[in-house]
């Protein structure tokens, strides 16, 4: 028996000192147990014991991807680099060459001289057989439009349509069983949430960006007619518009359009893109009918002034007509000039924004009800809408054809 009591008594003295010594250890270090446990994957809880980890956990609240290579791997494929060229018009300036006028002018327009110059940008595949989403900054004016495919394969595009309220065009390239995005706009989208920019910034080719969402629904920056951006910090370079943003699933979630730098030079990391949603009504419109189809009143219109002491938080503020175009729908209605309109159909109207998304979402031919104050007295009107048209188009009428407030 001597020798098994031996044995005991040696585990005995073993444990002794290997609990003191952990109690000393302990005492002086105390986040080394926890850095055991987590070298051996087993994260220290509140009570000091451990877990294993779950491999799904990655995903899980409090667990960040390692890497987003999955995702871009997934998206990359239906992004492209676009070049369009464009030749561009210009009058050269030089020096008169008689002393004597330049002292009244110094210099005059030569010759209107002609130049070719390329626009890069990038653009998302999001059909297999071709059709292809980018800005209409991108390609406008374009005489000649060439893709770059993430394989290296280089053809010529043809624009089906574009939409400058918007900021959207639709090319299509030959091919079939092309690596398409899909447009998906029930994918939720929170602020907060880490997106990725895929693009080709400076022609430097396929690039990719990180970065969160910064914020949602922005507008009244007068980048586009119909504005609801999404806001990230995930860098927006020249080259990038067109290109997909991305949420850390690979799931295209906008299209990059904007950085607030063309608007104001010291902003930083303040970025924009237009959402999927946006983005599937106009590839659907275009490609069916070539143009976007929207409803319009026929007038301009802004947010309604704030009479002294403000509006509660929430309340509507209604629009103020600011000019009527001849023998539109406003026009035709009786509306006039610095009318007030604070009703469609009977709901509220917000704001500016409000009553343009409203009126572009409703058909051309249908009839509305406006309810607004003219020179503070209620009235009201019936009015059918009719076709928007195009931006270009209103932006060279004739000022004869307006009915301009005042």
């Amino acid at each position: 028996m001597k020798p098994y009591r031996h044995f005991a008594t040696f585990l005995l003295k073993a444990a002794i000192v290997g609990l003191a010594l952990a109690f000393v250890l302990g005492w002086f270090y105390p986040g080394l147990g926890d850095g055991l446990r987590q070298r051996a994957g087993l994260p220290a809880t509140a009570e000091g014991t451990a877990t294993a980890v779950p491999a799904e956990s990655a995903a899980a609240p409090g667990y960040g991807p390692v890497s987003y290579a999955d995702a871009v791997n997934r998206a990359a494929p239906s992004v492209v680099s676009i070049y369009a060229q464009k030749i561009v018009t210009q009058r050269t300036v030089r020096l008169v060459p008689n002393p004597l006028m330049q002292r009244f002018s110094g210099i005059t327009l030569g010759q209107p001289q002609r130049r070719l110059e390329q626009a890069q940008g990038s653009g998302v595949i999001v059909s297999a057989d071709g059709y292809i989403l980018t800005n209409y900054h991108v390609i406008a004016d374009a005489e000649e439009i060439m893709v770059v495919l993430q394989d290296g394969r280089v053809t010529k595009a043809r624009i089906i349509g574009s939409d400058r309220d918007t900021d959207l065009a639709v090319l299509r390239i030959d091919g079939s069983e092309l690596p398409a995005a899909t447009l998906d706009p029930e994918i939720p989208l929170g602020v907060g949430d880490v997106v990725l920019a895929i693009g080709n910034p400076f022609g430097l080719g396929q690039t990719v960006t990180q970065g969160i969402v910064s914020g949602l629904g922005r507008t009244q920056l007068k980048l586009s007619t119909y504005e609801d951006f999404i806001q990230t910090d995930a860098a927006i370079n020249r080259g990038n518009s067109g290109g997909a943003l991305i949420n850390a699933r690979g799931q295209l979630v906008g299209i990059n359009t904007a950085v607030l730098s063309r608007l104001l030079p010291d902003a930083e990391g303040i970025g924009f893109a237009i959402p999927v949603a946006t983005a599937k009504s106009v590839l659907e419109q275009i490609v069916e009918h070539g143009v976007v189809i929207r409803g319009w009143l026929g007038a301009e219109y802004g947010d309604a002034p704030v009479m002294p002491g403000g509006l509660p938080p929430g309340a509507p503020r209604g629009v103020a007509l600011t000019n009527i175009y001849r023998g539109g729908p406003a026009d035709q209605a009786g509306l006039e000039p610095g009318d007030v309109l604070l009703q469609l159909d009977g709901a509220d109207i917000a704001d500016e924004n409000d009553l343009r998304d409203r009126e572009a979402a409703l058909k051309p031919g249908t009839s509305i009800r406006l309810d607004g104050l003219r020179a503070g007295v209620p009235f009201n009107a019936e009015l059918t809408l009719s076709q928007r048209p195009s931006r270009d188009s209103l932006s060279q009428v004739d000022p004869n054809l307006l009915l301009p407030a005042g």
